[in-house]
């Protein structure tokens, strides 16, 4: 590709509460405002601290049930001082629903504690104290003023990315049903002492929308230092991405070492040591590392150590980057790759491209590639073309990964419809583009009942030089004008078709490598990253505004 609940007593109302700095919306904005439940429970006017720290009131109930009965006042209430109504912190990406409360809050004081309920915890523990200049004390069940907890409530009917966090008496419960969850919270808890110094009273209930969140980054055409891949993976992680995909091999390069095949290796390149580190590193953040090595197209790289797999015309002249998937070798040598790195990248996701082969952008493929037609019609039959031979080559591929206990997926121009062969059902269909030759509406694979993830190269994509009709993308426009729905150009698909979307990820092409050095790269993703990201987490309108999300960002870091 060229390019839970609150457990505290109180007496109370139930109001809505939006970030502050909100801007003013018509009838339609309100109604995705109530939709999205950012709810706020609170004190009173009036209401007081008794001495003993308990208030006088109502235990909450949860959002849709009664409260329960009142508790009994204390007889002499001593107020000591009184707080107003927390508001909903400011993160990025915004919490889904906060409960505020009245108190002081939480703010990190050396000496304090972070504590664990379960050793798979401990990962998130060290780095939460690390962060807020905390003491590490492992697993813990007394309770001291100022701990911070980390609990898995292991509850299995909820969303595993999700997550409550409690700031209550003085302390901090982070509780989830899996350590993604626990993790997000913590992050959330960052931002929060990051952008205002303290945690606000109260509770924090959040998810994402959907489930795959990520940035793609060719390595293949721009050699990335392992230290910056490291940078971008924090802070990835601190927006509450969950996947970064490795593009490895492509014309202009393989960039990762190799055992099974060193020939094709290029002279900058990760080591698999420092993949590994990579990895390791994603992994405490929960980001799984997608690998990719395209096919049959863009593989270059391969082919100029093999130019017995060249993909040729009737009239012998060389297809770049083209492999010839009639020629058996072709398949041994990627099945060879695909099988070593699958040892490498233990994510359960492999991308297999599939997009742009040559062979397919031609006028007549079965009489510019008769190899490939002959190839064709002896492993489907007569009526079998050269595009159902591709689509026979994406399905192997799929068979190779599956059998590593990976789920495939490919571009979407590697998808074709009305052959004899049809791509396997299981395959995710990574959509970028309808500028291909015989470009199908997005809508046709979804109604194929296909997995979707959105990288529509309208919004999504930073390609670096801006080569033939790209610009790099802003965060205002993905901020302003995209959602999961927006999956080419700037039209949403149907409502109906939403679940089988499953999120998003924005690129970083190395088209014209030379045209940003890693810093540039760096400071020109950094906005659409962060908008993304609240849109991956939350596809409804924003509470605040661009400017407002901006300062917000800068003030987070």
């Amino acid at each position: 590709m060229d390019a839970s609940h609150p457990n505290g007593s109180y007496v109370g109302r139930v109001s809505r509460h939006r970030q502050h700095g909100q801007r003013r919306r018509g009838p339609g904005a309100e109604a995705t405002a109530r939709r999205r439940r950012i709810t706020a429970v609170g004190v009173a006017v009036g209401a007081v601290v008794v001495a003993s720290g308990v208030g006088i009131g109502l235990w909450a109930s949860g959002d849709d049930g009664p409260a329960a009965a009142p508790s009994s006042p204390s007889p002499t209430p001593s107020p000591t001082r009184s707080y107003p109504l927390s508001e909903a912190p400011r993160t990025i990406p915004a919490v889904r629903e906060h409960t505020a409360e009245r108190g002081p809050g939480w703010r990190p004081v050396p000496g304090h504690r972070v504590v664990v309920s379960d050793p798979a915890l401990a990962d998130e523990g060290r780095l939460t104290a690390g962060e807020l200049g905390l003491t590490y004390a492992g697993e813990k069940d007394d309770e001291r003023p100022g701990d911070v907890r980390l609990e898995l409530n292991r509850d299995s009917g909820a969303n595993p990315e999700s997550y409550t966090l409690t700031v209550r008496g003085g302390r901090v419960t982070v509780s989830g049903p899996g350590e993604a969850g626990v993790f997000y919270g913590t992050r959330t808890l960052k931002q929060e002492i990051r952008g205002a110094g303290a945690a606000p009273e109260g509770v924090v209930r959040d998810e994402p929308a959907k489930p795959r969140r990520g940035m793609m980054l060719d390595i293949a055409r721009k050699h990335y230092d392992a230290g910056w891949i490291e940078d971008r993976i924090r802070e990835l992680g601190d927006l509450k991405y969950n996947e970064i995909g490795l593009h490895f091999s492509d014309d202009q390069g393989f960039r990762i070492e190799s055992g099974s095949h060193p020939e094709i290796v290029s002279k900058d390149h990760l080591t698999k040591a420092q993949v590994r580190k990579i990895v390791e590193l994603a992994e405490s953040r929960h980001i799984t590392v997608v690998p990719e090595i395209d096919s049959p197209g863009h593989l270059g790289a391969v082919i100029e150590a093999h130019p017995d797999l060249q993909l040729r015309k009737a009239n012998g002249e060389a297809v770049r980057g083209a492999i010839d998937i009639a020629n058996s070798g072709s398949a041994e040598i990627v099945d060879d790759l695909l099988d070593e790195y699958a040892g490498l990248f233990p994510g359960g996701r492999w991308h297999l491209g599939g997009d742009e082969y040559q062979a397919l952008v031609v006028p007549d493929p079965e009489a510019t590639f008769p190899g490939l037609a002959a190839a064709a019609r002896e492993k489907y039959g007569s009526g079998a073309t050269v595009e159902d031979l591709t689509t026979g080559w994406l399905n192997d591929r799929a068979a190779t990964v599956r059998a590593n206990d990976r789920v495939p997926r490919a571009w979407n121009d590697g998808f074709f419809t009305g052959g004899s062969v049809q791509a396997d059902e299981d395959i995710e269909v990574a959509y970028w583009t309808g500028k291909e030759i015989g470009a199908r509406d997005p809508v046709e694979y979804l109604a194929e009942g296909r997995d979707v993830i959105n990288y529509n190269d309208e919004f999504l994509y930073y390609v670096l030089g801006e080569p033939l009709t790209f610009v790099y993308p802003t965060g205002e426009r993905i901020y302003e004008q995209w959602t999961p729905r927006v999956l080419r150009g700037t039209e949403p698909v149907p409502a109906r078709y939403d679940r089988q979307i499953l999120g998003g990820s924005f690129a970083i092409w190395g088209d014209l490598p030379r045209s940003q050095t890693q810093e540039q790269v760096a400071a020109g993703i950094r906005m659409p990253l962060r908008a993304l990201a609240q849109k991956l987490w939350d596809a409804g309108e924003p509470t605040l505004s661009w400017a407002e999300f901006r300062t917000l960002a800068g003030r987070l870091g």
